[in-house]
Parts: C-alpha cells; structure tokens; sequence
C-alpha cells in the first residue's frame, strides 16, 4: 500500500467506527472516519486514494447516495458497502451502481480486513489505468495530422506498404511516421498501440474494408 492511502470509514454508529478504525490501524491501514455522507463529502475532492468502508443505512444521506454523489464528482475510490440485517436488496443496488464488495453485519476482523485489502489493490489499477488513459491522450494530442493518419492506419492492422500506398507516400516515409507515432504514443510495440486506441476508443474504420449492404 502506498502512503497516500488512506481507508476511509462512513458509519454513523459512534461504536462502530471506533472498532473499524482501530482494528484497520492494527492492521498497518491508515483510516479516517465520519459520522454523516456530509461530513465525508466535505473533506473529499475525489481524487485521494484508497478505499471507502460504508454503512447503507444512515439518517442523512444513505449510501446509495453518497455513492451517486462519488460518481457525479469523479470519484474512483472503491466501496464496500456495509449493511445490517435485511438491507441486501440495498446493498445489491449499490454494486450495479459500482460497489466492489458488501459486508453484512455482523462481520469478523479478517472479513473486513480481506475486502479492503482487495479493494485497495482494485484502486491502485484503477488510478494506474487512469494514468495511462491521461497520457494516451496527451500522446494523441501531439500527433500531427499526417502521424494520425498513419496511426489510425496501423491500428486497423495496415501494413507500411499498403499505408505508402493509400496515402501517397513512400514507404520509408511510413516507417518515419511510425516511428514517430510509437514514441509520441509512449509504446513499446504495435499491440500496445492497438490496445491503448482500443482504451481510447478510437476505432477508425479499414480503409480498405469493403462497404456493408442491406439486403
């Protein structure tokens, strides 16, 4: 675990959050607890690291919606939900809506303990992944328009030949390009390319495909 992260506990139960947070602390896990959705929301900008412990049932704001709150704010920080004695079907509307876990009262130390460990590590690919995405899209940015040419080319499994070809120029031209393409992108090979276009969302069409018909 990195040291920016922090286990973040939502539980208006005063007993409760004080046995969350000694028993994470016990564990090595910095934790940080709050009474209300409100008095968490307001110390939380949406981009602090580690993962969130939630009761579903609170008398402000219950944690479907402080979830939805999260989610307009940009917010990935996983949650687990909390839930007590008949609040599954709550509980099942929080993970369509994100949630990557629900414990059910009464639950054990390693019960807890092994669900944020999980949802830790599910932030850290998260963030990682986020910052892939933030610099493939500066990389795009930087592409001048002949280097997207031959990127959209590429990504579509064209070859240097059949890209000299289709855009006019040599095939040494192409290879320039590419070369350009792979460093501005930050790649290492032609898959990692396709992938992060993929990621991306950028899915050119074959310029070489032949036209789809009614019948």
């Amino acid at each position: 675990m990195t040291s920016d992260e922090t286990v973040f506990v939502v539980d208006d139960d005063d007993a409760v959050r004080d046995s969350l947070k000694a028993l994470l602390e016990s564990d090595d896990l910095p934790a940080e607890v709050f009474g209300t959705g409100r008095e968490f929301l307001d110390s939380h900008d949406g981009s602090s690291g580690g993962c969130l412990l939630l009761d579903v049932q609170m008398p402000d704001m219950n944690g479907l919606e402080l979830q939805q709150e999260l989610a307009d704010i940009g917010s990935t920080l996983p949650v687990i939900i909390i839930t007590g004695h008949g609040d599954v079907p709550i509980a099942v509307k929080a993970l369509k809506a994100g949630a990557i876990d629900f414990i059910e009262k009464p639950f054990t130390d390693d019960i807890i303990l092994g669900s944020v460990r999980r949802a830790l590590k599910q932030g850290q690919k998260i963030r990682r992944d986020q910052a892939s995405m933030d610099e493939a899209k500066v990389g795009v940015g930087r592409l001048t328009a002949r280097e997207r040419e031959v990127f959209e080319h590429l990504v579509v499994g064209r070859l240097n030949k059949q890209i000299a070809y289709d855009l006019g120029i040599s095939a040494r031209t192409v290879e320039i390009h590419r070369a350009r393409v792979m460093e501005k992108m930050g790649v290492r090979n032609l898959a990692h390319l396709v992938r992060m276009a993929m990621a991306l969302g950028i899915e050119p069409e074959d310029p070489q495909a032949e036209p789809t018909t009614g019948r």
